[in-house]
């Protein structure tokens, strides 16, 4: 259960470890209200939906004061865990789905981040810009960066690259070179990180982290 998180992240606070324990019975009790999560999959809660968020947390740290859009965020992920462990950085929550959204800022309140601003939108509806972007495989990389890379700063933020975290799982390198081509984005500003490097759990074998910069 959260024991997965604290084993990777030992570095986290006392109010920390505190939200992430209150994650389960709140989004337990939500689920039986609103099917966010497959019934049968609410017990891997911490494996499949939070653990599989931080994986953007060991690839890039995210600058105080910067701001992150999570683009079809369903019931908080990875927004809410990255909220969490990012408590100076400034998350905006985006979905289409009213109920999806109510969830959120459900959780949100629940566990008094203040950090998260949920959104029923569209991600090419959100106004202003971002210094990233973040998602879990909302559709194929061609279709989704159209949709986020005007809104991301170019540049780095504070000694940081800008740019999309997007998480996936299966052999990617193809998808990736069709996106770059079409969208005439130089493959070097692609990269690929499997989560397996960082979390020994067989789920993470085929799942990887796909950076683009800015």
């Amino acid at each position: 259960m959260e024991e997965l998180i604290f084993k990777y992240f030992p570095e986290l606070t006392e109010k920390q470890k505190e939200m992430f324990v209150s994650l389960f019975p709140v989004y337990s009790e939500w689920n039986q209200k609103i099917n966010l999560i497959s019934r049968k999959d609410i017990g891997n809660l911490y494996l499949h939906h939070v653990l599989h968020s931080l994986a953007i947390a060991k690839r890039v740290k995210f600058p105080p004061k910067s701001r992150v859009l999570d683009v079809g965020t369903g019931g908080g992920f990875p927004g809410i865990p990255l909220a969490i462990m990012f408590p100076e950085t400034n998350f905006t929550l985006c979905d289409s789905i009213l109920k999806k959204i109510k969830v959120v800022n459900e959780v949100k309140d629940a566990l008094g981040l203040k950090n998260v601003n949920a959104v029923r939108m569209r991600a090419d509806e959100v106004k202003g810009l971002f210094d990233f972007v973040v998602s879990r495989a909302v559709t194929d990389l061609s279709s989704f960066i159209p949709w986020v890379w005007n809104k991301i700063e170019k540049g780095d933020c504070n000694g940081v690259n800008r740019g999309v975290l997007y998480l996936k799982g299966g052999e990617l390198n193809e998808e990736m070179a069709a996106c770059a081509d079409k969208l005439k984005i130089p493959m070097n500003k692609f990269s690929k990180t499997q989560i397996s490097e960082w979390f020994e759990e067989e789920w993470f074998i085929e799942k990887s982290v796909i950076f683009i910069k800015r």
